[in-house]
């Protein structure tokens, strides 16, 4: 693994008309050269399983590669090399679901600078402990982001700490906007770049530098439907941003006054995902590319699923922004997935309550070849007649039609099954 090079950056287009924005492609460049050598230069390669099954050409970009896991080492670490030594000594502060506090966290270890973070008190544990790891002191507040945010800011005015923002601050949004630098260098046949959108740090970043160097790239943002905050500020509709969304990451109720700026200017749409395709993006990116991305990291490539006629015949780069998801939450999505694919399965079937009958029931599992998990007798919770029971019983099967002939089987030899549908 390669860490970004120094090099000189290659002389830019010129950047399209408009009204001045918080930062242009010269701050990304000039990021790039700062934060040279002290963050991953992260790989961006074309994934074929997944350009077949989309229909478009797939290259992702491995932010999830980064020390801490996340691109947000990129802005911190830019805001934290802007400090005065002065500013250094009196020490830094900021809110943060996770990924930030760990990029802050981590590079503000490494230049001796003391770091205080705000976390929502339901962030996953993962990323409480990593960002302790860091050294950084940990206070939990509040439910969400934006009540971790106004804390934090509170505290910043009480002892004097620097508030350093996760996306409204022109020199992170100019670190997050390397991603964009790199994935154009190393892919450059790329014409659409899918970025999550929380705050809008790294969308705006890239976003800039992309479009100074390639005007006619098509700029996607894609947010979860329950936190459409960024996409109802461009729609100009109003918004309920609530809920608890796989992609926590992104879940913020409202997003940056910089970054609204730089988004109104310079991206192209923003799509919105559900649940069940950032679910199925995170399943899919561990199972065809092995690699562990959060439910943020995953947004991408769900808005290809979400919205596939969009996508089809374009070159699209995604970035993988983060990879830090609690290992419960990430195996409770995988089953999930085998749930609906039909390779897990429980089936509710109904016995007669008379010696031999699960017998008989496991014998016809047997002939089909599938895997019997588990078996649950009920005989009292139930409406059945006193001497009717039902078992439910968890499967492992090849794919749904090994399922379908399994049912059908069991239907043949005079059972009631039906499923018990997943989610």
């Amino acid at each position: 693994m390669t860490v970004l090079s120094a090099s000189a950056p290659s002389a830019p287009s010129a950047a399209p008309a408009g009204p001045a924005l918080p930062i242009g492609v010269a701050d990304v460049e000039a990021a790039a050269l700062a934060i040279a050598g002290k963050v991953i230069r992260t790989p961006c390669l074309k994934s074929e399983t997944l350009s077949q099954l989309t229909g478009a050409e797939v290259w992702l970009k491995f932010e999830n590669l980064q020390f801490t896991a996340a691109y947000k080492e990129r802005g911190a670490l830019n805001r934290l090399l802007s400090l005065t030594a002065e500013e250094r000594a009196r020490g830094v502060i900021a809110a943060s679901a996770g990924n930030h506090a760990q990029g802050l966290a981590y590079h503000a270890r490494r230049l001796g600078i003391p770091a205080t973070i705000v976390m929502p008190r339901f962030t996953p544990i993962v990323k409480v402990q990593q960002t302790e790891s860091h050294q950084a002191k940990v206070v939990l507040f509040g439910e969400k982001y934006d009540d971790a945010s106004a804390h934090a800011l509170e505290l910043a005015d009480q002892k004097g700490l620097v508030y350093v923002h996760p996306f409204d601050d022109p020199r992170v949004m100019a670190g997050q906007g390397t991603v964009g630098l790199e994935m154009l260098e190393d892919a450059p046949e790329i014409d659409t770049l899918v970025v999550p959108i929380g705050g809008g740090g790294l969308i705006s970043g890239i976003a800039t530098l992309a479009k100074a160097r390639r005007p006619d790239i098509a700029i996607i943002g894609v947010q979860a439907e329950l936190y459409p905050s960024m996409y109802a500020e461009m729609k100009g509709q109003g918004a309920v941003c609530d809920g608890d969304t796989l992609a926590e990451g992104i879940a913020v109720k409202t997003p940056g006054r910089l970054t609204r700026e730089v988004v109104r200017a310079l991206v192209d749409d923003i799509v919105l995902v559900g649940e069940r395709d950032l679910e199925r993006a995170v399943a899919l990116l561990l199972g065809i590319e092995k690699t562990v991305v959060e439910g943020a990291g995953a947004a991408g490539l769900a808005a290809l699923l979400a919205h596939p006629r969009r996508f089809r015949g374009a070159k699209v780069g995604l970035v993988l922004c983060g990879g830090n998801i609690d290992t419960r939450l990430l195996a409770n999505v995988l089953l999930r997935d085998l749930a609906r694919a039909g390779r897990l399965a429980r089936l509710r079937i109904r016995l007669k309550d008379r010696p031999g009958q699960l017998f008989e029931v496991a014998r016809i599992f047997d002939q089909q070849q599938v895997n019997i998990l588990e078996v649950y007798h009920q005989r009292v919770f139930t409406t059945l007649p006193a001497k009717g029971l039902i078992a439910d019983v968890e499967c492992e099967t090849r794919d749904r039609e090994h399922l379908e002939r399994l049912i059908e089987a069991l239907r043949a030899a005079g059972y009631e099954v039906r499923m018990v549908e997943a989610d």
